[in-house]
């Protein structure tokens, strides 16, 4: 008790918020319905596991919020009594920043973002060494060589995912391409099974995607084509189809991110460079089509019966493959990238050179597409 008094004066001589005496209402705001069974629902979770664990912290959250609307749900969250804001979408990066100037004794944190401030992080869970792995797998179950992707919006987040998807993919299958399109929105089931058909008309016949619900492993199983999960376990809605998926666990994020700010570490004042970027070390992300099922069982003497004269590795089945790199990726270090160099793009221009990895600022702001990626890329660079 002395050391919580003498940690709580000291705070308050420099002017800080006093998180560590009090408890926490932490408002999050979500671009989607906690319904969506993607990117929003996987938050959502989240919130509810951190909100059961800790009697210090009370939780609030809005949903559906459209990208640039937010800095209002932030200010009725605030005057609700919130002392920490979550803003949960890319799109949500400008609205936070304004108000953690308007608010300096309120603690921001924006997921997926760049922009931080004093009082302000920001923080992601990202799945580019899954999607990578997920590639090396739809690599070897294409047999038009033809692999469709539904993406959401044209942002760097999915272009870097997309881009490891492509290169795990051509690393099995050099001959394949990833056919992307677009719907430019994160949740829309109807844009999604609209892009699902046009793809699978035009030959392609294994799936990923980016969209917050399980339609398109639905509308691919409908047609009997094999699928990746996305974000939230979907292999309830096919369990014949999914082979694998990425999942999140961004309690991990929110419990240490939460338990710092109620201890006193993160203040109003420290938080400008404090960015969370956790994958598979930290147990950020998982590969799977359901907690624990990394792998279809379904699919995985296919998977082992394919085998491919490997540059580094020799003979080697897929599904060893992906355990192999799957364990590159792992703590205490990691061996394997998936963009280290030579990585060209698909105009040719050299974006990493051999011999290196991409820095963190290379993923987080690509634009370009990675050969073998085919269709529109907005915001794709002449050179």
């Amino acid at each position: 008790m002395r050391k919580l008094v003498l940690l709580t004066a000291v705070i308050l001589l420099f002017g800080l918020v006093v998180f560590g005496a009090e408890k926490i209402k932490a408002g999050f705001v979500y671009v989607g319905p906690i319904g969506d069974y993607g990117w929003t629902h996987a938050h959502d979770l989240a919130r509810r596991i951190v909100d059961d664990k800790f009697d210090w912290l009370e939780t609030v959250y809005v949903e559906s919020v459209p990208e640039g609307q937010e800095g209002a749900i932030i200010d009725r969250l605030i005057a609700q009594g919130c002392n920490v804001i979550f803003t949960t979408s890319f799109g949500f990066m400008d609205g936070p920043l304004e108000a953690a100037m308007r608010y300096p004794d309120v603690i921001f944190a924006h997921c997926s973002g760049f922009k931080r401030y004093k009082n302000m992080a920001t923080y992601m869970a990202d799945f580019y060494q899954v999607y990578y792995l997920n590639g090396l797998m739809a690599g070897a179950l294409t047999k038009t060589g033809k692999i469709g992707y539904v993406a959401a919006h044209p942002i760097p987040e999915l272009k870097r995912h997309i881009n490891a998807f492509t290169i795990g993919v051509r690393e099995v299958n050099p001959d394949a391409e990833v056919h992307v399109r677009w719907i430019y929105s994160w949740y829309d089931p109807a844009a999604a099974k609209e892009a699902t058909e046009a793809l699978i008309a035009e030959g392609c016949d294994v799936f990923a995607f980016t969209e917050d619900s399980p339609t398109v492993v639905q509308v691919a199983a409908e047609n009997g084509l094999p699928s990746f999960a996305h974000y939230s376990p979907m292999l309830k809605f096919a369990p014949d189809h999914v082979v694998s998926g990425q999942l999140v666990h961004w309690e991990k994020i929110y419990e240490d991110f939460l338990v710092k700010v109620h201890e006193g570490i993160y203040t109003t004042e420290n938080l400008a460079y404090v960015d969370y970027w956790w994958t598979l070390p930290q147990g950020a992300v998982e590969l799977g089509a359901d907690f624990g099922v990394p792998i279809n069982p379904v699919w995985e003497d296919e998977l082992k019966a394919k085998v491919i004269d490997h540059p580094v590795f020799g003979k080697v089945s897929i599904y060893d493959l992906v355990m192999i790199r799957h364990s590159q990726f792992g703590a205490p270090g990691i061996t394997f990238d998936p963009f280290q160099g030579p990585v060209y793009d698909r105009k040719g221009v050299l974006r990493i050179p051999e011999g290196t990895w991409p820095s963190y600022e290379t993923l987080v702001t690509m634009q370009w597409a990675v050969d073998g990626v085919v269709g529109p890329w907005p915001g794709e660079p002449e050179e």
